[in-house]
């Protein structure tokens, strides 16, 4: 039996869109399909239509949201616990490790979410200022995170040679389950405060700025993106207009 043949059946269910068919606004749906793609592994994707609660949910994944997992005959229905059994079970030598490096890549930017939905679920104008600077806050650290140079690149030149990382991604090269969990949010980020808030990221935030650019050239993240009116209409009852 060739690898092709002991590879199981992988297919994971993400949310649909409003229409019922499209990619939904979801970053763990696309966290997952973003680890699936950069594996390398043959998979199919479902979407499901949550308003419709399918037949499918209640045969395969009773009381389930999307996304979950059928790897051969499993189920499996929590983000973190899927991730890491793909890591495991997708390994070396036929498939790429994704983890990152350096521990501190999987925490950059985590704050990021949490900044942005006081800010964004907020009504009372007189807050709104402070509310922003804490996103600009949690945004500046990790465009400081992606400018301080890795240990590795540090080791491949002289101290001095390497005052400012260049690195397109959180660990390095290459985009790791680091990348997989902040960029869905990211993007939400980024296409949320513009259209309920006329809030861009500073172009100041040049490393910031790098890394999406970066992330937006490869397909992994550009193609599982879902449309940006998806995301705005998912949002239209969290973001709160300022009276």
């Amino acid at each position: 039996m060739g690898d092709e043949d002991r590879q199981p059946q992988v297919e994971l269910f993400v949310k649909a869109g409003s229409d019922g068919q499209s990619i939904g606004n979801c970053p763990f749906s696309q966290r997952l399909f973003m680890v699936l793609w950069l594996k390398g592994v043959t998979f199919n994707v479902t979407t499901v239509d949550m308003k419709r609660k399918p037949e499918i949910l209640k045969d395969l994944a009773p009381g389930a949201q999307p996304p979950f997992l059928l790897y051969g005959a499993e189920v499996k229905t929590d983000t973190n616990k899927i991730e890491e059994f793909l890591e495991e079970n997708l390994c070396p030598p036929q498939y790429p490790k994704l983890a990152a490096r350096n521990p501190e890549s999987n925490t950059a930017g985590l704050d990021v979410f949490s900044k942005f939905s006081a800010y964004i679920k907020n009504s009372n104008p007189s807050m709104n200022d402070n509310l922003e600077k804490g996103l600009l806050k949690a945004l500046k650290k990790l465009d400081d995170y992606l400018s301080t140079p890795l240990p590795e690149e540090v080791d491949e030149n002289s101290a001095e040679d390497v005052a400012v990382s260049v690195r397109p991604f959180l660990d390095g090269q290459e985009l790791t389950l680091a990348d997989c969990n902040l960029l869905p949010k990211l993007h939400i980020v980024k296409v949320v405060c513009l259209k309920y808030r006329g809030f861009q990221i500073p172009r100041s935030l040049s490393s910031l700025w790098r890394y999406l650019d970066a992330a937006y050239a490869r397909e992994e993240f550009a193609s599982t993106c879902p449309a940006d009116k998806e995301i705005e209409t998912a949002y239209t009852s969290v973001a709160r207009t300022l009276k």
